[in-house]
């Protein structure tokens, strides 16, 4: 190695590690980050539990929504989580009916105020009514609404929105 080759062996090295410490600080950084963001989903949740009290008559630690996609829409259904609990199931099955006649006039109010105004899907399937088939009915433990529609884009709107709800109801939600 001549002595004009050290400088430039000096800067890829420094360089080398410059960009090795650059990429072990970013990877600390994201694993380091990842608590924040479960937390915020957690304060999140919270948030969307105290909302949808003042709008769902029933008491989420004691029911569960479910959210089936199909290939027309999707299925949303409350139950109760003990099948004996007949005020639950009455609570849900009134909130779940009215839900959805306000649902086939396009009137997605009360998601709102529970989940906020740019819920994924809430806008498309605002300017839904009479494009989306919804049928409500009882179940033994509660209540569901069946939503069918022909349109592609009604039913990415509504695949997005029960994600949405999913991951805003955590451990109130599953996927069905």
């Amino acid at each position: 190695m001549t002595r004009h080759d050290r400088p430039r062996t000096r800067r890829q090295l420094l360089l080398a590690a410059t960009t090795a410490a650059a990429v072990l600080s970013a990877g600390c950084a994201d694993a380091n980050s990842a608590p924040a963001t479960s937390e915020a989903s957690a304060d999140r949740q919270a948030q969307v539990a105290e909302r949808g009290a003042s709008v769902m008559p029933f008491d989420l630690d004691r029911t569960t929504h479910h959210f089936r996609k199909t290939d027309t829409g999707g299925i949303q259904t409350v139950v109760a989580d003990d099948p004996a609990d007949t005020t639950q199931i009455g609570l849900i099955r009134q909130h779940v009916q009215h839900e959805a006649e306000s649902f086939r006039r396009g009137d997605f109010t009360d998601p709102s105020r529970i989940h906020g105004t740019e819920m994924p899907g809430l806008a498309a399937l605002r300017n839904s009514a009479g494009k989306i088939a919804i049928d409500y009915e009882t179940t033994a433990d509660g209540a569901r609404i069946t939503y069918t529609t022909p349109e592609d884009t009604l039913i990415t709107a509504l695949h997005a929105w029960f994600d949405a709800q999913l991951s805003d109801h955590g451990q109130h939600a599953t996927p069905q």
